[in-house]
């Protein structure tokens, strides 16, 4: 009966210990993309991760409107201010990555596959795949 409970006891840890290791992406990042300066909150929704833009450097287009999601293919999201985009959807976390979601580049209006993975305490390496090809980017995590 001890081994039982010692052996529950441990799975429990170990459980827990996993859903500690992969919350450990929630928060807000910075990052640069094409030289826009913008800050992402990531968000654990129901058993799954996403990624919202929160602010943006330079937010209005030069007659003071503010930038849209307007290369969205779904045309009810081409409203979307380019501050409230959520660009991942779905990542699920196995084996210290996070993966199995999508990626939305709203400068192309294009979606990809996505994998994340920390490659320090703070830096976040976000890569986007289509087909064989990747593409990284590093988040820095602020909060």
């Amino acid at each position: 009966m001890k081994k039982i409970l010692f052996l529950l006891t441990a799975m429990l840890m170990v459980s827990l210990g996993s859903y500690a290791q992969a919350d450990k992406i929630i928060g807000v990042y910075k990052t640069v993309r094409n030289g826009v300066n913008s800050k992402v909150r990531v968000t654990k929704k129901g058993n799954t991760y996403q990624a919202q833009v929160i602010w943006v450097d330079n937010l209005h287009n030069p007659d003071g409107t503010i930038k849209r999601d307007d290369k969205n293919p779904d045309v009810s999201k081409r409203n979307t201010p380019a501050d409230k985009i959520v660009i991942i959807e779905s990542v699920t976390y196995t084996d210290e990555k996070w993966e199995k979601g999508r990626i939305y580049d709203p400068t192309k209006g294009k979606t990809y596959k996505v994998v994340l993975d920390f490659k320090s305490p703070t830096t976040l390496r976000v890569r986007g795949y289509i087909g064989p090809f990747s593409e990284s980017m590093y988040w820095t995590k602020i909060e």
